[in-house]
């Protein structure tokens, strides 16, 4: 049987602990430089750092099962006192899947400490001996230098009308190319100051980091809670006007654009069928309303349901990954556009990010706006839907306007 051991060098279960605590204020700031974990909205959520297990999933079509399985075997044998007994309490896993099944890459962890506030309530998780590590003060990374990623823009514009002529030959209806940037900067990056930078300017988006993958994500894949699952698909974008006026003209232009609501009925109509097999219930509004970000506009569905049977929030994860609004329709066909046109592996971006906790309770994000760190380096993730009335030139403003969101959690 599968003893945890990665990290604490001990063969024996996991013991951990939660506790009600009083109010820590801001969360982020409670974080300690060396690889920190958070998963923040409107300054709730969790923060988490140290390691007590970790474990590098192995790609494949099966990889959130056996993920699950990982999973329930490493808190199964866990000795779990839990005073507070609410989703995100006792032993919780952060976890980054690629977007490429069948990439390298995807990783669970279990953090050794865990701070969370919801709802009026606060609470600590640890797991071993209990350290608060040292807060040291934020660092400034200093100078960003940026270089092409994988494709130049006039490559990728190339790109863009490559797949728009795929389109129209019918081959697929709508595929989303997504474009890296790189950054090199003076001093090691601090995550934490990434963090604090995006959730000040994004409260409404979920703020995340896990193994080096930061972000501010608008997009959450699932919310799960005992029976219920909630989702918030996006897809159709349109940039923030220069003042009031041209930003409510804008808004409008985006609700009555035939392409952008096609894009985003494709986008509802994917989460729809992956759900519908895990749901006695589900409710899919029929007509999208406007998300108002501080960069973009976004249409977006909610979507709430009721599992049938007492699923893990990793089994709805496998199901509606990947969904139209961040591969394509038909998916399949427009994976394979990707891989031929994109010229790169996404790594994390667009993949799922988020939690899990021994209940199978969690939330899960798609890994939007955000950036892989490595040290004094970032690669920067954007991408776009295309469909066959998209303009090479249009979809390439569109992506720089989503890699602003990480060009200014570096440079402030």
């Amino acid at each position: 049987m599968f003893r945890v051991s990665v990290a604490l060098g001990l063969n024996r279960p996991l013991v951990v602990r939660t506790t009600l605590v009083g109010d820590p204020g801001d969360l982020l700031a409670r974080l300690p430089a060396a690889a920190p974990y958070a998963w923040i909205r409107h300054g709730e959520g969790m923060v988490a750092w140290g390691e007590a297990a970790r474990v590098a999933v192995p790609p494949g079509p099966r990889r959130f099962e056996w993920a699950r399985d990982w999973l329930s075997e490493t808190f199964g044998e866990a000795h779990v006192d839990d005073d507070v007994g609410v989703p995100g309490s006792g032993p919780v896993a952060f976890g980054s899947f690629t977007f490429d099944p069948d990439a390298q890459g995807s990783v669970l962890v279990v953090p050794r400490v865990v701070l969370a506030r919801r709802d009026g309530r606060a609470w600590l998780t640890t797991l071993g001996e209990e350290r608060l590590d040292l807060v040291t003060p934020l660092r400034d990374p200093g100078r960003i230098r940026y270089g092409d990623g994988s494709l130049t823009a006039p490559e990728w514009e190339h790109a863009v009308a490559r797949a728009v002529g795929q389109i129209r030959s019918g081959r697929l209806e709508k595929a989303v190319l997504a474009r890296d940037l790189t950054a090199t900067a003076e001093r090691e990056i601090d995550v934490r100051l990434l963090l604090s930078r995006l959730a000040r300017r994004y409260p409404g988006c979920y703020t995340f980091s896990c193994a080096g993958l930061v972000g501010a994500t608008p997009e959450l894949l699932v919310r799960h809670t005992g029976e219920t699952i909630e989702s918030l698909v996006l897809a159709g974008t349109a940039s923030r006007g220069t003042d009031e006026a041209d930003d409510m003209a804008r808004g409008a232009a985006l609700f009555a654009s035939e392409k952008d609501r096609y894009e985003h009925t494709c986008a509802v109509e994917s989460v729809r069928e992956a759900l519908a097999p895990l749901c006695s219930e589900l409710k899919v509004p029929e007509e999208p309303e406007l998300l108002v970000l501080s960069n973009v506009q976004h249409l977006a569905s909610p979507v709430t349901g009721r599992l049938s049977a007492g699923a893990s929030v990793l089994d709805v994860v496998a199901a509606m990954h990947p969904t139209a609004a961040v591969g394509g329709t038909p998916t399949e066909t427009a994976l394979g556009v990707i891989r031929e046109l994109e010229g790169m592996d996404r790594a994390g971006y667009a993949g799922p990010v988020g939690w899990i906790d021994a209940r199978g309770d969690g939330e899960w994000g798609i890994a939007l706006r955000c950036a892989q760190i490595e040290g004094r380096r970032a690669r920067l993730f954007a991408g776009c839907g295309i469909m066959g009335d998209s303009a090479p030139a249009a979809e390439l403003a569109e992506a720089q306007a989503k890699l602003r969101v990480m060009q200014y959690a570096l440079e402030g």
